[in-house]
């Protein structure tokens, strides 16, 4: 427990900032198990509107510094090839 002020003060934004983060990276990995899903069932029209709604949770975990702007890239890239593949 901290005893100074500024201390505590910066306890309590991290806790917020702490649980912002895991909002964002549980709706991202939500939003990725939903599209393979959606993959393993081969419905491919749903698995096109999951795989825009996972694209978009990356781009916002880039945006908020969550996710490395190369590690969202490698994981869209290996979520579109799955799909392209699926499709023929």
């Amino acid at each position: 427990m901290p005893n100074i002020k500024s201390a505590a003060k910066r306890v309590e934004t991290i806790r917020t900032k702490t649980l912002r983060n895991v909002r964002i990276k549980s709706a991202l990995r939500t939003a990725i198990r939903k599209l393979e899903g959606a993959m393993s069932a081969a419905n491919l029209e749903e698995a096109d509107q999951k795989l825009r709604t996972a694209v978009q949770a990356l781009d916002k975990a880039v945006t908020k510094g969550i996710l490395h702007k190369n590690a969202a890239a490698r994981k869209k890239s290996r979520l579109t090839k799955k799909l392209n593949n699926l499709k023929g």
